[in-house]
């Protein structure tokens, strides 16, 4: 989760002047605004998150405290490789995360049997990734998600209407495991060379190699 530092400024002579930052990581929003009230400057400081929740300084402190010690700072990437020939999916998905004061990547893939067109495969493996996400114990957090199916990631943002039945079901499935986890998802369509990753994983799932691994980043 991100937050946006507001504050109002104390000179001399002249009303409070209210000032607001751009939305920061939760350690610098804090860092600048202990950093604002030591200057004796600045009054009224407050942290808003993306969705609207406000925050003292004091409180910030003993959210961050809680919030360090679970997975946050995610950005999940998914894929769906489809296989007409036996109907089935290779699903790949890679998460980026933060957890303390370390940054982790995680890989994992997994092969959907029953599928009948690419686009529920891309289904398939958003709801993949959201389930890794479940197994991690990430609850009420923003995340990133991001794929090169305009497809789902327009659908789920209510862009592009959804007429077919499977899909739709599909699209059941993830809103609804996005509610259960309490995720404030944001939606970025990006191109395939920038997907690679979770599209081999996807290939590699259909070829029987099988991962789920998970390595810090240095």
């Amino acid at each position: 989760m991100r937050y946006k530092l507001e504050w109002e400024y104390k000179t001399k002579g002249v009303a409070p002047i209210l000032f607001s930052s751009d939305y920061l990581e939760g350690e610098h929003a804090l860092q600048a605004g202990e950093e604002l009230e030591r200057s004796g400057k600045a009054v009224g400081i407050s942290f808003t998150d993306e969705i609207g929740t406000a925050w003292s300084i004091k409180e910030m402190r003993k959210l961050l405290t809680v919030v360090e010690e679970e997975p946050h700072n995610l950005t999940v990437y998914f894929d769906g490789g489809f296989d007409n020939t036996h109907n089935k999916a290779g699903l790949g998905t890679i998460i980026y995360y933060k957890q303390g004061k370390k940054k982790y990547r995680l890989r994992a893939n997994e092969v959907f049997d029953e599928i009948d067109t690419n686009n529920e495969a891309e289904y398939a493996a958003l709801y993949f990734a959201l389930s890794i996400l479940e197994e991690m114990g990430v609850r009420n957090t923003s995340c990133e998600i991001k794929g090169d199916s305009q497809v789902v990631l327009k659908q789920l943002e209510g862009e592009w209407p959804c007429y077919e039945e499977t899909l739709n079901r599909w699209l059941d499935r993830i809103e609804k495991k996005i509610v259960e986890l309490g995720l404030h998802p944001k939606y970025y369509p990006i191109g395939r060379k920038e997907n690679k990753e979770a599209d081999k994983l996807a290939t590699q799932a259909l070829q029987g190699k099988m991962i789920n691994s998970k390595m810090q980043i240095i």
